[in-house]
């Protein structure tokens, strides 16, 4: 089902609550109140409330691991404020084309190797075109052949592409909404946020699981960062993957002097969202590699439960050093989430991953 909306066509499967049951069953309708009420929360109060949630859905020892490589780079007529790879500002970012397949498949081994279970693959579209979801989806097949679970961001999606991508083997989609309603325009002008809820209704009904958080640190204020939670955690379903972003400020890009965040406010960022998505793996996404490890264990505390790991995530750094994810998970007891498609059939448990899977 779909609806107009200022001039454009909407899915209704991302923007309402059915009756039926869902995958989320038990989600609650969250107002933009009741999370700032949370984000008020005294921090080492609402870190505590986030880990039981946390204790009540997941292994608290486990950390699912994901690495993200950009297939196709630079170049993209989006003016999102943050982002390096738009062909509107001078960042050095010079635009690529599709890598080839091998090369992609190549990478995918490494990260399987170094204890990924999930291979991410990024093009800096505004949207493919039908062509490009060919060639992505053979990649796409190739990926998924060694036995990885497999995600893509792509960009806006016309009808149909998200079940060639289904149908390819593709697991996740990712399409994040960047920031609260409210705060959209002042990131991004060549968009409209329904466009965004658009094609996560377009991908839900494909039956791809979704990916879809945001960039905290973008000048927001804090009733806005709670509107950008309580946005995700209204989504129906609620996405089975949220990644939480801190702005990596990029010289050239128009964010490249945003103030910084204060560490709290994403160790609360990361806490609302496992209390109001108690059941999506919740992922310590860019920036990273720019906080100090204590910070990075009180967010795994508070109900962070996926990483990406690897060198560089797209075109911005990633890990503080070689292995340093590895030697991070070893000091806080963690180790790698076996991909369900690892799963022994006959429900034997699994062999257990160590942290030193992960060193290079």
């Amino acid at each position: 089902m779909s609806k107009k909306k200022n001039g454009m066509t909407t899915h209704t499967a991302a923007l309402r609550r059915y009756a039926t049951p869902t995958p989320h069953h038990t989600a609650q309708y969250w107002k933009k109140c009741d999370v700032e009420a949370l984000l008020d929360t005294p921090l080492l109060e609402l870190v505590w409330q986030a880990a039981q949630v946390h204790r009540q859905h997941f292994d608290p020892q486990q950390v699912q691991i994901s690495a993200l490589l950009s297939i196709k780079t630079g170049g993209c007529p989006e003016d999102c404020a943050y982002c390096p790879q738009s062909a509107r500002y001078d960042t050095g970012v010079a635009r690529e084309a599709l890598m080839d397949i091998d090369d992609i498949v190549a990478k995918a081994k490494i990260a399987k190797a170094r204890g990924a279970s999930r291979f991410c693959m990024g093009a800096a579209w505004r949207g493919p075109r039908p062509k490009d979801v060919q060639r992505v989806a053979a990649i796409i097949s190739a990926v998924k052949a060694l036995g990885l679970e497999t995600c893509g961001t792509f960009g806006m999606l016309e009808s149909g592409m998200a079940e060639q991508l289904k149908e390819a083997g593709l697991d996740y989609y990712n399409h994040n909404l960047d920031t609260a309603p409210e705060k959209y325009h002042d990131i991004i002008s060549t968009r409209h946020y329904e466009e965004r809820m658009d094609t996560l209704g377009k991908v839900r009904a494909a039956g791809l699981k979704i990916c879809c958080g945001g960039i905290v640190g973008m000048d927001e204020s804090r009733a806005e960062r709670a509107a950008f939670i309580a946005s995700l955690a209204n989504l129906d379903p609620q996405p089975e993957s949220v990644p939480i972003n801190q702005l990596v400020k990029v010289p050239g890009t128009p964010l490249e002097s945003a103030e910084d965040l204060d560490w709290s406010e994403f160790v609360r960022t990361v806490a609302a969202a496992r209390i109001t998505m108690p059941r999506a793996h919740v992922r310590l996404s860019a920036g990273r590699a720019q906080m100090p490890e204590a910070v990075q264990a009180l967010c795994f505390l508070a109900g962070a439960n996926s990483i990406f790991s690897g060198d560089t995530l797209l075109v911005t750094p990633n890990e503080a050093g070689q292995g340093s994810d590895a030697r991070l998970l070893a000091k806080l007891g963690l180790r790698p989430e076996i991909a369900p498609a690892a799963v022994p059939e006959n429900d034997a448990p699994p062999p257990v991953h160590t942290p030193d899977t992960l060193a290079p």
